[in-house]
């Protein structure tokens, strides 16, 4: 059992808005890993994702990868989904060069499809990133989709362990984000339930942060706000050391690693050792 945390992009209190400074961080910090974001656009050419590699090999930092925000492998327009593609496999590129375990993917809406076409259709173009993969050598770095807060997403947890059944690859995850699955569950969660189902996993990567909640609507929104409320932290931490699951949890709190370091107490407070 080992725990890893950190946050998504660079730290906020570094010193530098470097890489290497964000990784000079978490080590301050006594925090161990980090999530590369791609988010905005691939940012790192093929040999400063090689030089990245090296810095966390220095630091010791483990590394994972979120892809661009504009993917939708479910769009009507074909163009789209060949970019998307596109996207997914250079993120995966870079990810592989740089030693990450996983590329992170929000990987479609599910537009005119019902739930079990849009599973179909996805489970058939997986299939086809997966082939590239395979032709690309990739040997380290797995396509993780995420679970999603909105129903118009593909897909909650069920439909993802589900497709990965089915896909039976070695290249293929999920990425449990549990913010979004509180927020998809109309405010519910049990954290129980969902590591029981990932029980057969040898390594979970994770997101998590809290929602804000709408007061007028009484609806749970898909907005990260600071560790502080719901969904709670503490609950979860019990059963991951309960179950000794090994994790990667990426903080997406606007805090980003100053709330992974609160992760962080709160499992010292437990008795886990860093």
């Amino acid at each position: 059992m080992r725990i890893f945390l950190g946050p998504g992009g660079n730290c906020l209190t570094a010193k530098e808005s470097s890489t290497e400074s964000s990784f000079e961080r978490l080590v301050e910090l006594g925090l161990n890993t980090q999530e590369i974001e791609f988010v905005r656009n691939i940012y790192l050419t093929e040999k400063s994702a090689e030089k990245v590699g090296e810095l966390a090999k220095k630091y010791k930092i483990k590394l994972s990868v979120h892809a661009p925000y504009f993917i939708n492998l479910l769009s009507s327009d074909k163009k789209k989904v060949e970019a998307s593609v596109k996207r997914i496999l250079t993120s995966i590129d870079r990810a592989e060069r740089m030693g990450a375990d996983f590329v992170v993917v929000h990987a479609a809406y599910y537009g005119d499809y019902s739930e079990e076409e849009a599973f179909e259709k996805m489970k058939e173009i997986t299939n086809k990133i997966l082939e590239e993969m395979e032709k690309m050598k990739i040997e380290k770095t797995k396509l993780a989709y995420e679970t999603m807060a909105k129903r118009s997403q593909f897909a909650g947890l069920e439909e993802l362990l589900r497709l990965k059944e089915e896909l039976d690859s070695k290249l293929f995850s999920i990425c449990v984000d549990f913010a979004h699955l509180y927020v998809r569950n109309s405010g519910k969660i049990t954290y129980s339930e969902i590591l029981e189902s990932l029980k057969n996993f040898d390594f979970i990567h994770s997101h998590f942060s809290n929602v804000k909640y709408n007061i007028n609507t009484k609806k749970f929104l898909d907005e990260h706000i600071p560790i502080n409320s719901h969904p709670p932290f503490e609950d979860l931490a019990k059963e991951i050391l309960k179950r000794k699951v090994s994790i990667a949890i990426i903080s997406e709190s606007p805090k980003l690693e100053l709330d992974s370091v609160k992760m962080k107490k709160v499992f010292e407070s437990l008795g886990y050792k860093f």
